[in-house]
């Protein structure tokens, strides 16, 4: 897949479950693909493999584990890793798959592997994916107590005189 339906898929469903993470997750669902220009930099002797030993599964839930388990900083390395996970299973929906670890030099397909990169089927995964997740944080605005820090609601704060009518006037049409 590209790497806008990672960024797109990854940052979706992070702002389901931690909005404040979306960065860490959005900077993780690309990393598999970076890292390997970090590997390709280090090692210039060997040559690297895309969807080799970057994209391993057991590492980006390896890492997962060990932020939600161990230690974390504000759930960040989590949201990394969980953004690297979610890399995996978009490229293991493609037709060249994802490996799953070290120990085997087979690649893992789900559904099949129809998806082909940057044919309409990877953009209408994406856009149903991110249709679901919007829905879903819609959802959780509209219910009592439910906060979400990047829509505000310039209406609400207004009638409610948090806020004076000049700062409402002045932000009702912005989104963010």
């Amino acid at each position: 897949m590209r790497w806008i339906s990672h960024i797109a898929i990854a940052g979706s469903i992070c702002a389901v479950f931690n909005p404040a993470a979306v960065p860490a997750a959005v900077l993780g669902s690309t990393a598999p693909d970076w890292f390997e220009f970090v590997k390709r930099a280090v090692q210039r002797n060997r040559p690297v493999k895309h969807r080799g030993s970057t994209h391993y599964l057991v590492g980006w839930v390896a890492a997962a584990l060990f932020g939600l388990l161990v230690w974390d900083w504000r759930d960040l390395l989590y949201w990394f890793s969980v953004g690297g996970a979610i890399h995996w299973f978009c490229d293991a929906l493609t037709v060249s798959g994802a490996p799953v670890g070290w120990w085997s030099d087979r690649r893992v397909t789900l559904f099949g592997g129809k998806v082909h990169t940057g044919h309409p089927s990877e953009y209408l995964i994406t856009f149903l994916v991110v249709l679901v997740c919007a829905i879903l944080v819609w959802q959780r605005e509209s219910t009592p107590g439910g906060f979400l820090p990047f829509f505000y609601d310039w209406a609400g704060l207004y009638r409610s005189g948090l806020i004076d009518g000049l700062e409402w006037k002045n932000n009702r049409f912005r989104l963010f």
